[in-house]
């Protein structure tokens, strides 16, 4: 079993590496693996509602650009998300968000039914606004969201000042632990994943 910890925030090893690193390590002591992998730096591509990818024949985005193909690649080998991410006005980085809305409406069919979770810091307040949006990609994708022992948020600007905010440091080792436990719960169960209905949408027009 693996995880895949989603680093959003532009410092490669910053605060939002730190809270992921919590997570893994008590994923490690759960028999879990996990990787942490960094979105980078550069300008990101956001969704151009084109619907290329919806398109008879499409494998995904049209826009094939490394970020992309290197995370759908590793969204389908993973059995687990952990997407984490710094607060920017009380939102998720914006450049995580880019590549999570081509993600998500591209290629989802790779992450039913994976357990998921959202990870966020700030150096004072957001953190649940930001929290909330990411857990959105989750719930429209089917995949059971994996709680912890409060709303998983760590504070500090620095990770030295993250490694004094000691409830939250804790709230990311539950977090570890609990996603543990839901992934080799699945793995163990016996009763058949839910039937799939073609995808109804409905426009609402006057």
């Amino acid at each position: 079993m693996k995880v895949l910890l989603l680093n959003g925030s532009p410092h490669k090893n910053g605060c939002t590496y730190t809270a992921l690193a919590e997570v893994g390590s008590a994923l490690g002591e759960c028999g879990v693996e996990s990787e942490i992998f960094h979105i980078g730096t550069k300008p990101v591509q956001g969704c151009v509602a084109c619907w290329g990818c919806r398109a008879e024949g499409a494998e995904g985005c049209v826009f094939k650009d490394p970020l992309y193909t290197t995370i759908v690649e590793k969204m389908q080998q993973c059995d687990g998300l952990v997407v984490g991410t710094p607060v920017y006005y009380a939102g998720p980085a914006g450049s995580l968000c880019a590549i999570l809305d081509r993600l998500f409406f591209s290629a989802s069919e790779f992450l039913v039914h994976k357990p998921a979770a959202c990870v966020v810091n700030c150096r004072r307040g957001g953190a649940s606004a930001a929290f909330d949006r990411l857990n959105k990609y989750f719930t429209i994708s089917q995949m059971p969201v994996v709680s912890s022992q409060y709303w998983n948020s760590t504070h500090g600007f620095t990770p030295d000042e993250m490694q004094r905010d000691l409830e939250g440091l804790q709230t990311m080792r539950t977090l570890g632990r609990n996603m543990a436990y839901a992934l080799k719960t699945i793995a163990e169960s016996k009763v058949p994943l839910p039937k799939q209905e073609p995808i109804v949408m409905t426009n609402f027009i006057s």
